[in-house]
């Protein structure tokens, strides 16, 4: 089941690895990020950048690559198998310039309206493999609408007004493993993808 985005936080930063011959250790401080461009037929293009996040869970948490046994997710010396009860997913979506792969989808440079935005319908799943689950019981927590102002406001001045949708949902995870990722998945009202970003350990 979808979600009016028009019913409904900002947010960046990535894990960095460290790397020796035996294993590779990833850093998860802050949570997961999730960043994605997209676009609407005919323009305009945008930006999806957010991150998920959950009190303290993700403090100290690293990933353990190693050549000669499975991947394991430690918080010290405690072995961690599965996401907390509750996440916390915020991202915000403003526009961007097209991309090289997705020029066919906006010839002409335009703007994100509150119309185009309160057409999409949000998508969560939780993707294993090539298993796709929906994500049920989400909620939304937090939405807003704000002016982009512009770093050279008089040459701005003609041009229409950019704005930034921010967004937070409440995601239910409990005995959800490490191992699954996040897929965001935004449709128009015609089904067609707008857009598609996943959060991933």
């Amino acid at each position: 089941m979808g979600v009016a985005l028009l019913l409904f936080a900002s947010i960046g930063g990535a894990p960095l690895p460290s790397l020796s011959r035996e294993k590779s250790v990833w850093n998860y401080d802050g949570g997961l990020t999730l960043e994605t461009d997209g676009a609407f037929p005919d323009g305009p293009c945008f930006r999806v950048k957010g991150r998920v996040s959950a009190p303290n869970f993700f403090d100290d948490l690293k990933r353990i690559d190693r050549v000669d046994s499975d991947t394991v997710f430690r918080r010290g010396t405690e072995k961690v198998t599965q996401f907390p009860d509750r996440l916390t997913l915020a991202f915000v979506i403003y526009d961007l310039p097209c991309s090289v792969e997705l020029k066919k989808a906006a010839t002409t440079r335009t703007y994100l309206t509150r119309s185009q935005m309160s057409s999409l319908n949000l998508y969560l799943y939780w993707k294993r493999g090539v298993e796709m689950r929906p994500v049920l019981g989400a909620e939304p927590k937090y939405f807003s609408v704000d002016p982009v102002i512009p770093a050279a406001p008089d040459r701005a001045r003609n041009l229409p007004q950019k704005l930034e949708w921010a967004y937070e949902f409440t995601v239910p995870s409990s005995s959800v493993p490490l191992t699954d990722s996040l897929v965001l998945i935004l449709r128009g009202p015609d089904g067609h993808m707008a857009a598609r970003g996943a959060a991933r350990m």
